[in-house]
C-alpha cells in the first residue's frame, strides 16, 4: 500500500454532523473505512470503524441537519463516546494501519472530503490532540473521482454507476456512506489502474513532503 499512494495510506471517511460548519456545529458520528491491497494490487474495503459522538460543549445542533441525518443526539439508548475518546479511538486505528502498511500518514478520502476532514481537525483542535494522523490539508474526493469516471457527483448516483444497490434507508448513516465511498474509491483506482497501469514500484513520498 505504501508504494500505491507515495506513502500515504488512504482512509475513508464520513462524518454526520449537527450543521456545517465545523467550529460551531457539533460531531455526531464518524466513521471509518480501512482498505487493503490485494495479491493482483486491487483494492478492497476491508473493516470498518464506526462511532456514535457526544455533542461538545456549547455544540450547535442545526434541525434540518438532524432531520436529514436522523440522529437524535440525546436519546437515553444510544450509546455515545465524548469528542475526546471518539477522535482517541479513531486516531489510534488509523495510527495502527498506518505502521501496518508501512506508510507515512494518513489521507483521509471522502464524498466532498474537505467537509469530513473539516469536522475531523476541528474536533482534535478542541481536544488538544497533537498527534493527528491525517494530512493537514490533502485529501482525495470521490466527489472529482466520480464526475471524472461517471460523470456524477452524488454519492447515490456515483455509487449506482459503478455498479453498487444504493439503500435510501441506510443513507446517511456515517458507517454506510463511508462503505459506499470506500467501494466508489476503489472501483475507480483500480479502474484507472487497468487502464493506465500503476507499477509497485511507484516512488515513495520525499522526507519533506509528509
Amino acid at each position: 500500500m505504501a508504494n500505491r499512494f507515495r506513502g500515504f495510506l488512504p482512509v475513508v471517511v464520513d462524518v454526520e454532523t449537527g450543521g456545517f460548519d465545523c467550529r460551531r456545529h457539533a460531531l455526531l458520528q464518524v466513521a471509518a473505512v480501512f482498505l487493503r491491497r490485494g495479491p493482483d494490487d486491487h483494492l478492497y474495503r476491508d473493516r470498518t470503524l464506526s462511532l456514535h459522538v457526544r455533542p461538545f460543549e456549547g455544540g450547535l445542533l442545526d434541525p434540518k441537519s438532524l432531520e436529514v441525518n436522523g440522529i437524535d443526539p440525546f436519546h437515553p439508548l444510544r450509546i455515545a463516546h465524548p469528542e475526546d475518546q471518539a477522535l482517541g479511538k479513531l486516531f489510534s486505528e488509523v495510527r495502527r494501519e498506518v505502521k501496518l502498511n508501512q506508510c507515512k500518514r494518513a489521507i483521509l478520502v471522502g464524498h466532498n472530503a474537505h467537509f469530513d476532514l473539516g469536522f475531523v481537525h476541528s474536533a482534535a483542535e478542541r481536544c488538544g490532540i497533537k498527534r493527528n494522523p491525517f494530512h493537514p490539508f490533502s485529501s482525495l474526493d470521490t466527489v472529482s473521482l466520480s464526475a471524472l469516471a461517471y460523470g456524477q457527483t452524488v454519492l447515490a448516483r456515483a455509487a449506482e454507476a459503478t455498479g453498487l444497490i444504493w439503500d435510501n434507508e441506510s443513507a446517511h448513516s456515517a458507517a454506510y456512506d463511508a462503505e459506499m465511498t470506500a467501494d466508489i474509491f476503489c472501483a475507480i483506482a483500480n479502474r484507472w489502474m487497468e487502464a493506465a497501469g500503476i507499477p509497485q514500484s511507484a516512488a515513495l513520498i520525499p522526507e519533506d513532503a509528509g
